[in-house]
């Protein structure tokens, strides 16, 4: 009797414990929950992800295949109380980083998750360092929980694949130092492209990877592409293709400096001759409009003033030569 009162009583404390004490639950800052019922999601009505704004980063294939169901989320706070046959899951929305080159399920690949290798165009395998930033989407948790088995390896892979077939296929804008001219320095090496562009590279993996928290319930704040290392066999021909470019990109600067120098310098001796010529046109002018003038006061105006004007040339002259008649 004593024995069958016993495992009454630890029954009674057991269930105490296990279902009405840890039956309280609470949810951090940083945190959000999501609850089964009997191992179904509690849902919102019957809302899909292809519904809302995640819809609209998806093509028409994939919204057949990322359709999730919309589930309700359960806020910080608490205490709240779950029944047994209920379960929850809770999951951290703070922003996480984590090297790009780290491989979730092989903890040694791509040299320890310290490098990615991907290949450029013209055949060069070169190694990407950089880091994404990303965080778990509240509005597509049934996707993070349910959806997929270790969506971060899903959400890497997607990454890295997007990521190599950008770098194979990456064409930098040609462009000359000087505007419509033949003479171009573009080197044409792809990992000078990509050093020099590494911001629009990091945009456009922004764009092709908006739809990861539509997929996989991960969105992918930001990459960012700090460092393309080219092979070491390759690295001395790199520079001195680097230096040539800057040399070349020197001289041109250097002649176009000297062309617009000696422009101006013509365009400032025309002007001066110009204002010299006119100079020595004025007086001239000038003479001619006085004797007109004189000639319409009548012929003995003007001997007057050619008498007045011999006059003023003889008190400057030192000799005088006369003609003598015969």
């Amino acid at each position: 009797m004593h024995i069958l009162m016993g495992i009454a009583i630890g029954f009674f404390v057991w269930f105490v414990l296990r279902y009405l004490i840890m039956a309280f639950y609470t949810v951090q800052q940083n945190e959000r929950a999501v609850k089964t019922i009997f191992g179904r999601a509690e849902r919102v009505g019957n809302l899909r992800t292809t519904d809302g704004p995640l819809g609209e980063t998806l093509t028409e294939e994939h919204k057949t295949r990322y359709n999730f169901p919309v589930v309700r989320v359960i806020p910080p706070g608490g205490p709240y109380i779950k029944w047994p046959w209920e379960k929850i899951y809770k999951v951290s929305v703070a922003t996480q980083t984590m090297n790009m080159a780290t491989d979730p399920d092989s903890p040694q690949a791509n040299h320890g998750g310290t490098m990615l290798e991907a290949v450029t165009k013209d055949q060069l395998n070169t190694g990407l360092i950089g880091q994404i930033r990303y965080r778990v989407a509240e509005n597509n948790l049934y996707a993070y929980l349910f959806g997929v088995k270790h969506p971060i390896s899903h959400v890497t892979g997607y990454f890295v694949s997007v990521l190599r077939e950008r770098i194979a296929s990456f064409e930098a804008p040609q462009t000359d130092v000087i505007p419509d001219s033949e003479i171009s320095i573009s080197t044409g090496v792809s990992i000078n492209d990509l050093r020099k562009n590494l911001r629009d590279l990091n945009e456009h993996m922004e764009y092709e990877c908006a739809t990861s928290s539509a997929r996989y319930g991960i969105v992918l704040d930001a990459s960012l592409i700090t460092g393309i290392d080219p092979p070491q066999e390759v690295d001395s021909a790199l520079a001195a293709i680097n230096t040539a470019h800057n040399q070349v990109s020197s001289d041109i600067s250097m002649a176009q400096a000297a062309a617009d120098q000696k422009i101006v310098q013509s365009k400032r001796a025309v002007e001066i001759e110009t204002l010299n010529a006119q100079a020595e046109v004025e007086p001239l002018v000038a003479l001619a409009d006085q004797l007109r003038l004189l000639r319409t006061q009548g012929p003995e105006a003007l001997e007057a003033y050619l008498r007045n004007v011999r006059l003023r040339l003889y008190t400057h002259a030192q000799n005088l030569i006369r003609e003598v008649k015969s």
